[in-house]
């Protein structure tokens, strides 16, 4: 089921879309919470498969990117249904099941039914507080990455979505649902911990996921850099 879908039938794209009910009997898919609680099994094994796929030079890259990705899904699937719909799923950690072997969107089922009012103080407390604070700290247990570097991510992430969602709400003739993704996004972005991870009208970021690491990597969209660093240089970011 995509929940940041419109009455239309129309959606925003795959990183919006959500299953939901109980995941299949004899996948892999486990609660977010039993990773936050120290079952990293599943992590190590999801940051090993991307730097072995990327054929990353640092473990942190590997962690990087992956953490990127699972902050994109997380942050869409609240946001969506939030802009359109005024409401979105409460994704206790409890009940949003994981399959880090998967992408979007088999990788989340979410088997609860609550929902919470799509405010500023909603969305953070549901994604921000209750999935990247622990999620950050799992994949520090992990191995050694900042926490500037994930926070970027986050930021990185939260811009990627609005966006998107942009993108879609223009195509679609709902300005509207643009206009509250931008409102709720400028508001999660002054907590502390995302403050100045992006910066400008195209809400670029200020610190790099360290993609570009990676053979034939490149930058990314939204690349705090212009161009790649050479390895062992400094790099000055451009300005904003």
């Amino acid at each position: 089921m995509d929940l940041g879908a419109s009455d239309d039938g129309g959606s925003p794209g795959g990183f919006f879309a959500l299953r939901t009910g109980t995941p299949p009997a004899g996948g892999a898919h486990r609660p977010l919470a039993r990773l936050y609680a120290g079952e990293d099994g599943p992590l190590t094994a999801r940051v090993d498969r991307v730097a072995a796929r990327l054929g990353a030079p640092e473990r942190r890259v590997g962690a990087s990117v992956a953490h990127l990705g699972l902050a994109a899904r997380l942050w869409s699937t609240a946001l969506g249904p939030a802009a359109l719909h005024g409401r979105f799923p409460d994704l206790d950690p409890a009940e949003l099941h994981w399959d880090g072997a998967l992408t979007s969107p088999d990788d989340l089922w979410w088997a609860g039914s609550a929902t919470r009012p799509g405010t500023v103080d909603e969305l953070r407390a549901a994604v921000q507080e209750a999935h990247l604070v622990p999620l950050h700290a799992a994949l520090r247990r992990d191995g050694n990455i900042s926490p500037r570097l994930l926070w970027g991510n986050a930021g990185s992430a939260l811009a990627g979505a609005l966006r998107e969602l942009t993108r879609w709400a223009r195509a679609q003739g709902r300005p509207e649902a643009a206009e509250r993704a931008a409102v709720l996004v400028s508001g999660l972005l002054d907590h502390p911990d995302l403050a100045g991870t992006v910066r400008g009208p195209r809400l670029r970021r200020t610190s790099c996921c360290l993609y570009y690491r990676c053979p034939g990597g490149g930058l990314c969209g939204d690349c705090v850099f212009d161009h790649a660093p050479r390895t062992g240089l400094e790099a000055r970011p451009p300005a904003p």
